[in-house]
């Protein structure tokens, strides 16, 4: 029976350039809090902040790691990242092949 603390979950956050979204996602690996991030390409994205519509290319990252390493992962992303609120959203995995699954939990100090 999983609890919800060996849930997987699928994280996004969203960087300002390359070289920030690689040394989040190094740091991450190194830390153990995900077993895999893709850094997607660039994006355009559109957003009202303080008032103003904004327009900016930013680097995707899709994480993906467990409910119990969630609270490490969002602190390390904001102690990392340059936004003042950066978008850092997870989202359960409810199905997925049961090896990849049980992968993630390995990676991320599950067993």
């Amino acid at each position: 029976m999983k609890t919800n603390d060996d849930k997987v979950l699928l994280v996004m956050t969203n960087c300002p350039d390359k070289t920030v979204a690689l040394t989040i996602a190094q740091n991450i690996l190194e830390n153990n809090l995900a077993a895999c991030v893709n850094v997607m390409p660039e994006i355009m994205s559109l957003y009202t902040w303080d008032g103003q519509q904004e327009v900016s290319t930013e680097v995707p990252l899709h994480i993906k790691t467990t409910t119990q390493a969630y609270l490490d992962l969002q602190a390390l992303i904001c102690s990392l990242h340059p936004y003042q609120v950066p978008e850092i959203i997870a989202i359960p995995v409810v199905d997925g092949l049961p090896a990849y699954l049980q992968w993630v939990q390995e990676q991320t100090g599950l067993k």
